[in-house]
């Protein structure tokens, strides 16, 4: 169930200053139209399978951000429905976007997803020090466009770890932005810790569970 009344105090926290990606994953059709009806138009997904199947039945002008762990055999699947594909963790699945974009004759928006909270073993992402290679690799293809940088926060209830994780998250994005003057999105804040994370500079957050019920 969409939680109007959540959105729009979401809507007033960001106050302008922060994209909102809504993620709406594991939620019908439904749901979705509701939040589009009400103006928003980013919306988060992580299984090609559901993305695709929404993109089919939902009005066309949405933006369908992939946000999970991409596997590089659903990218031609994804392709013709995706705007930005937030995950990019590796050289190898930026070649099979390029591969498979070059086929559609488009270019891909693109972050580079980067593991920050050293205390949570299980997430994927780049470590900070491949940023630059990164980078330049990226640089060789053409299908492919860096729009910016995503990171999560850790698991945790203490403030000051998750402040210090996103500390190191915009001066990451300080740094690649300074290099590449087209990654312009820090991707960083969820439904538990966004507040956090647009005090650090955040200006794009990926909100679910406060938004959709169920």
């Amino acid at each position: 169930m969409f939680e109007e009344e959540k959105y729009k105090e979401v809507l007033n926290e960001l106050n302008g200053k922060a994209k909102l990606c809504a993620v709406s994953k594991m939620h019908p059709a439904e749901d979705i139209q509701k939040a589009y009806d009400l103006g928003q138009r980013i919306f988060g997904e992580n299984k090609a399978n559901e993305l695709c199947a929404k993109a089919e039945i939902l009005p066309k002008d949405i933006e369908w951000h992939f946000i999970g762990h991409l596997q590089r055999n659903k990218v031609r699947q994804i392709l013709p429905y995706v705007s930005c594909i937030q995950s990019l963790d590796s050289v190898r699945l930026a070649e099979t976007i390029e591969k498979e974009a070059a086929k559609l004759n488009r270019t891909v928006d693109c972050m580079l997803e980067f593991h920050l909270a050293s205390s949570d073993t299980n997430k994927t992402g780049l470590l900070p020090q491949e940023a630059d290679m990164m980078l330049e690799e990226c640089t060789k293809l053409p299908h492919l466009h860096l729009v910016g940088m995503m990171t999560m926060g850790p698991h945790t209830d203490e403030v000051n770890e998750i402040r210090s994780v996103f500390a190191e998250g915009y001066k990451l994005f300080t740094r690649l932005s300074h290099d590449n003057s087209d990654i312009q999105i820090l991707s960083m804040g969820m439904s538990d810790d966004y507040l956090l994370a647009l005090e650090a500079g955040s200006n794009m957050v990926r909100i679910g569970s406060k938004l959709f019920r169920g």
